[in-house]
C-alpha cells in the first residue's frame, strides 16, 4: 500500500484553514521575541528518524504477544509501512533492521523499493542475545563475553556478517546491542567478561569499513538480573575508546535505573567526542518501550535541550543517529510509531526555541529562577503549529494520526494482507 501526495493533500484541506491561523499567531508572537521561526520550520523538515523494523508489527511482552491485523510478514513490506509513516509525516526516512530478523532475499529488490519511497537504510543491529537457526553454539551463557573462544568467535562473526549485510543495502553503522550478563552472584567474573567483550568488540571493530560508525548500546539489567557486561554509558564509554575513533556510545532511553539523568549523560559523550546516537522510547517502570513522550515528556525536552547545545557546541561530536525502539502490544503499530515521530520533533522544536545565551548569562550569575524560566517558557509553547507546517512544507499531513484514519490505512492493509499475518521479529 502506498499513499499518494494527492491523498494527503485531499485530507490536509479539512485542517488547512486552523493550520494557517495556528500558525500565524504562533510565528508573530515568536518573531516578537526574536525567533527565527522559519529557520525552525526548515530544521523540523530536515530531521529524519529511523524506524525499526521490529517495531512495525505487534509487540509483545515474555509472558504473550497479541497480534495486530494487516502485520507486515516480509521486509517488502516493512518497507512499505515505513513509506506509509514517511508520506504522512515526512520524518521516518530511513529504516534500521535487524539481523537476522530481516535479511533481504534480493538486495536489489529491496534497494529499489526503499528508492522509490525516499527510504535510506540507517545502522544494522546484530543479535546475538537468542540462539539462531542451524547455530552450532548457544548463547544461553553470553556472547562476546562467553567464557567459551568458540561461542565468543560465533558472535564476532555474526556482527561482522551483518556489517557485510549492511554494505550491500548503503548502512554506515552497526549497533551492537548485548544481553550477556549474570543472573546470580558468583556467576561470573566481572573482569573476565568485560575483558572478553573488550577483546571481541576490537575483532569486530576491525572488519569496520572506514566510513562506518560502531554504535555500543549499554543496559543496566534484563534479561539478566543480577548483572550486565555492558551496564551503563561510562562501560560502553570505555568499550567505545578502546576500540578506536569510529566506535561511540549509543543511548537508549529506557536502558537507564530509575530516574537516571538522561540528559547529563547526553552532554558529557558530546563534550568527549563519543555520543553516536539514540534508540528513542519511553518508560515507567524500566525498559517498558512505551511510545516516545508518553509518560515523561518534559525530560525528553531536556535531554533535546543537551542535544541542541551540544549540535551547536560541539563539533568534535559526529552527527547523530536518530533512532526510535519502541513497540507496545496494543497500539496499532504505526499510530505508535507515528506518536513517536510527533513527539521526538515537539522536544526538538521546544529545544530550539531555548534563548542559549540568555541560558548561559543566567547560569553564569547564578540566577536559578531565571534559568528555570528560559527552560519551562519553552517547553510550555505549543510548536504544534510549527511540526504542521514543517510538515506541509516536505507534503506531509498537517495531522498524521487523523490522516492515517481517514484514508483508513489499516484497513487498507489488512485487505492486502490479510488479518492472521505475522511480523518477524520477537
Amino acid at each position: 500500500m502506498k499513499l499518494s501526495k494527492q491523498h494527503i493533500e485531499d485530507d490536509n484541506k479539512k485542517n488547512l484553514a486552523s493550520q494557517n491561523k495556528n500558525f500565524n499567531f504562533l510565528a508573530d508572537s515568536l518573531a516578537s521575541n526574536g525567533i527565527d521561526v522559519q529557520e525552525i520550520v526548515t530544521k523540523l523538515s530536515e530531521f529524519q528518524v529511523a524506524i525499526p523494523s521490529w517495531a512495525l508489527g505487534a509487540g509483545g511482552t515474555r509472558f504473550g504477544r497479541f497480534g495486530f491485523y494487516g502485520e507486515p510478514s516480509t521486509l517488502e513490506q516493512k518497507i512499505e509501512d515505513v513509506g506509509i509513516l514517511h508520506a504522512l509525516t515526512q520524518t521516518a526516512g530511513a529504516v534500521s533492521l535487524h539481523i537476522p530478523w530481516d535479511i533481504p532475499s534480493d538486495y536489489t529488490a529491496i534497494k529499489e523499493k526503499a528508492d522509490a519511497l525516499n527510504i535510506k537504510f540507517d545502522a544494522v543491529n546484530s543479535n546475538t542475545f537468542q540462539n539462531q537457526k542451524n547455530a552450532k553454539e548457544s548463547y544461553k551463557y553470553g556472547s562476546l563475553s562467553n567464557t567459551s573462544k568458540t561461542v565468543r568467535e560465533q558472535a564476532i562473526q555474526h556482527n561482522i556478517d551483518v556489517i557485510k549485510i549492511g554494505e550491500k543495502l548503503g548502512s554506515k553503522a552497526l549497533t551492537v546491542w548485548l544481553a550477556d550478563g549474570s543472573c546470580f552472584p558468583g556467576q561470573n567474573n566481572f573482569q573476565t567478561a568485560l575483558q572478553n567483550t573488550q577483546d571481541s568488540l576490537k575483532d569486530i571493530y576491525k572488519d569496520l569499513p572506514n566510513d562506518w560508525k560502531m554504535l555500543i548500546e549499554y543496559k543496566p539489567y534484563e534479561p539478566n538480573f543480577y548483572s550486565t557486561v555492558i551496564q551503563d554509558w561510562g562501560t560502553s564509554f570505555m568499550l567505545a575508546n578502546e576500540c578506536g575513533e569510529k566506535a561511540f556510545s549509543l543511548v537508549d532511553l529506557g536502558h537507564h535505573l530509575p530516574n537516571s539523568n538522561i540528559e547529563q549523560i547526553v552532554s558529557i559523550l558530546m563534550l568527549k567526542g563519543k555520543l553516536g546516537g539514540f534508540h528513542f522510547n519511553d518508560s515507567k517502570y524500566g525498559d517498558d518501550d512505551l511510545t516516545v513522550g508518553s509518560i515523561k515528556p518534559y525530560a525528553l525536552f531536556l535531554i533535546f535541550n543537551e542535544l541542541v547545545y551540544g549540535m551547536q557546541n560541539n563539533p568534535q561530536n559526529p552527527d547523530l543517529a536518530w533512532m526510535i525502539d519502541a513497540s507496545h502490544n496494543v497500539k496499532d503499530p504505526l499510530e505508535d510509531l507515528i506518536q513517536s515521530l510527533e513527539a521526538i520533533q515537539e522536544a526538538y522544536a521546544k529545544a530550539l526555541l531555548v534563548d542559549q545565551k540568555a541560558l548561559k548569562a543566567a547560569q553564569l550569575e547564578n540566577d536559578v529562577v531565571k534559568c528555570q524560566e528560559i527552560l519551562q517558557g519553552a517547553y510550555r509553547t505549543d510548536v504544534r503549529p510549527l511540526l504542521a507546517a514543517a510538515r506541509l512544507q516536505t507534503g506531509g499531513a498537517i495531522s498524521p494520526i487523523q490522516s492515517y484514519r481517514n484514508l483508513a490505512v489499516r484497513d487498507g492493509l489488512i485487505k492486502e494482507r490479510g488479518k492472521n499475518t505475522v511480523a518477524t521479529g520477537l
